[in-house]
C-alpha cells in the first residue's frame, strides 16, 4: 500500500518530497489512531482519506501563514514612508512652539493650527484683533528663525 500511497501523496502535493512528508504524517497518524480502524473495512480507504484530510489541514495551515506573515520583500519598505521624518519635524516645531512666549504661542496655535478667524481668535483670548495679529505675525516669525525657512 505504500507506493500507492506515496504516488497519491505526490499527486496532492504537487512534488515527490511534499509527498513523502504528506505520506510520513499520514502513516503517523493512523498508528497512533489505530484503534479507530474497524476490523472488516478498507485499510487503503482509510488511509486515503486519514492523507487526504491532512493535506486538507496543512494547505490550510500554510493559507493562514502567508495571511499572517508578509513576504520578506515588504520589509525592505518598511519605515520608507516618511513618517520618522515627520515626527522628527514635528517635535522640532513642538519645542520652538514652546519657547514663543505665551500669548504669541496662544495667537499661533488658535490661528494657524485651530483655523480660528483674525476675529474670532481675538475674542478668544480677549483682546483687539489689531493685537492678535501682531502676536501672530511675531509669533510665525519667530518660529521661521528657530525651525530656519523651511517652516
Amino acid at each position: 500500500m505504500l507506493p500507492r500511497l506515496r504516488r497519491f501523496a505526490a499527486g496532492l502535493a504537487g512534488n515527490a518530497a511534499d509527498g513523502d512528508d504528506l505520506c510520513q504524517m499520514s502513516i503517523e497518524r493512523a498508528l497512533a489512531n489505530r484503534q479507530q480502524w474497524s476490523e472488516g473495512t478498507r485499510l487503503d480507504s482509510w488511509m486515503y482519506r486519514i492523507l487526504r484530510n491532512i493535506w486538507i489541514d496543512e494547505g490550510r495551515r500554510n493559507a493562514r501563514r502567508l495571511q499572517t506573515f508578509v513576504a520578506e520583500e515588504a520589509g525592505a519598505a518598511t519605515g520608507g514612508d516618511g513618517a520618522q521624518e515627520a515626527a522628527v519635524e514635528l517635535s522640532h516645531v513642538d519645542r520652538a512652539m514652546q519657547r514663543l512666549p505665551e500669548d504669541q504661542r496662544e495667537a499661533v496655535l488658535l490661528v494657524m493650527v485651530e483655523g480660528y478667524a483674525y476675529k474670532e481668535a481675538a475674542e478668544i483670548v480677549g483682546c483687539p484683533v489689531g493685537t492678535l495679529n501682531s502676536r501672530l505675525v511675531r509669533g510665525r516669525d519667530a518660529l521661521m528663525a528657530m525651525l530656519g525657512e523651511s517652516a
